[in-house]
């Protein structure tokens, strides 16, 4: 309307055939044009705004490939001479502002994508869900349910316990829901309420958090982050997803062994090699950690007679290795990624894989309030990731109140709004010393002036270009 142009629509999801796009040629029985050009005879307009809905659930078959026949849909310096198969002559498609959308662009193709402008809409925000709800959701479930907006009443605070404890969405599509199965709820009282006494006005049903729990059942969604980083080896890391961030945990054990690693969560190929590069970092700086190899023995369950009644046999054999390599060949480390059915991959997983074996080879618990996110290479820099508005999004539904981030992804806080940024605190790191002397809440790496300065030359000598977000 803004536009003052005609809307059409174009369903692409499961579209396998390339004449869905360009038509089929009128020598076959129940040929027809293309979906542009139908869509174009639908609106009777050579310029209407058409969106091509869920352009990567596009399929493709030894029918052809409809994503390669968009190319020139799309393309400016071609789509003004688009010739359809079954009309068979040039027509000017240059008028038209077409508008994909997807869910995720990792299944769209490189040269497809080439043609697109991406606007990348983050999640919504709680009071952003409470604002669509209270305005649009909940009218929209009570008329399309038949019930007078007299016969049901839900406050805010019924809307925040659904959104928080029944939903976990980038969207309000499954909190639509949950408001149709409340109104639906009172519409099965107000129905049998006019049958038994149809004289007798309904009373207004106020769907209070109790009322609520009593329709809907146990809350589906329960917010225990805090309460499971309770011990030394787990932390708090956050993830981006294609429907929006998500709180992520890291849990770390070990037992006597002799040096072998366990990855159980279903983990992708960079998320192994983050935790090599983490066990990496830690061996070649395990100097400058304060790893008490007393305590260690007595959670190994090794106890001191035991060690000294060794010590004679073996003393000279420990004198030629370095103590880092005493402590890695004793053990054996299991890196578990909660969730296990769910596949993760990406670099942002490695500052809170290296803080939780630090938090458990030091004994010292992460603090509970703290979310972290960045990659990291061997020489301790903490580089830059994507997905910050996301991941803030996610941790502030999480109810916690630092986020840890590198300190060149200070740039995306511009996108996050004032609301959320009040309400978490931001702390900027750029190597992995700083991230575990403040995840662990106290000085654990001992970092000398002349490190600091190497670190911030070589961050300083980064080409961003090369790194991969």
């Amino acid at each position: 309307d803004a536009l003052g142009r005609k809307f059409a629509r174009i369903a692409l999801g499961g579209v396998r055939d390339e004449a869905e796009i360009r038509g089929h040629r009128r020598t076959y029985v129940g040929s027809m044009p293309g979906n542009i050009i139908q869509t174009l005879l639908r609106v009777k307009e050579s310029n209407p705004v058409i969106l091509l809905d869920e352009i990567d659930k596009i399929s493709r078959d030894i029918r052809g490939d409809p994503s390669s026949a968009l190319l020139e849909v799309l393309d400016p310096s071609q789509n003004h001479t688009f010739k359809d198969h079954y009309l068979n002559f040039p027509f000017d498609l240059s008028n038209i502002l077409f508008i994909a959308t997807a869910n995720s662009l990792e299944t769209i193709q490189a040269p497809l994508l080439d043609r697109l402008e991406i606007i990348s809409l983050p999640g919504y925000t709680l009071q952003e869900k409470l604002e669509i709800a209270l305005k649009y959701l909940v009218k929209k479930q009570i008329e399309e349910n038949g019930i007078p907006s007299t016969a049901i009443k839900i406050p805010e605070e019924t809307l925040v316990q659904v959104i928080n404890n029944y939903t976990r969405e980038a969207g309000v599509r499954e909190l639509e829901r949950i408001i149709g199965s409340l109104c639906r709820k009172v519409a099965f009282l107000y129905s049998k309420h006019k049958q038994e006494e149809p004289d007798k006005e309904f009373e207004t049903v106020l769907v209070t958090p109790q009322l609520c729990y009593e329709f809907l059942g146990p809350e589906t969604y329960e917010n225990d982050i805090l309460e499971r980083v309770i011990q030394p080896g787990i932390a708090i890391g956050l993830a981006w997803t294609s429907v929006g961030g998500k709180v992520l945990l890291v849990e770390v054990s070990m037992s006597k062994g002799r040096g072998k690693l366990e990855l159980t969560g279903k983990v992708g190929e960079t998320m192994k090699e983050s935790v090599l590069t983490a066990i990496g970092w830690i061996k070649s700086n395990y100097h400058r950690i304060k790893i008490d190899m007393k305590a260690i023995d007595q959670r190994l369950d090794q106890k001191t007679k035991e060690v000294k009644g060794a010590e004679s046999q073996v003393k000279d054999k420990e004198q030629e290795q370095p103590q880092q390599d005493n402590l890695f060949n004793k053990i054996d480390l299991h890196i578990h990624f909660p969730a296990a059915a769910i596949p993760k991959d990406g670099p942002s997983a490695g500052v809170t894989i290296v803080t939780a074996i630090v938090s458990l080879l030091t004994g010292r618990i992460v603090r509970p309030d703290v979310a972290m996110t960045g990659e990291i290479t061997l020489k301790g820099l903490v580089l830059p990731v994507g997905g910050i508005k996301e991941k803030s999004l996610a941790a502030h539904g999480a109810g916690l109140k630092r986020v840890i981030l590198p300190l060149r992804c200070k740039k995306d806080l511009e996108d996050i709004s004032k609301d959320i940024r009040d309400q978490i605190e931001f702390i900027f790191v750029n190597r992995i010393d700083d991230l575990l002397n403040f995840a662990l809440g106290e000085k654990i790496v001992e970092i000398s002036e002349e490190d600091y300065n190497k670190g911030m030359e070589d961050v300083n000598n980064i080409n961003l270009s090369l790194i991969h977000i």
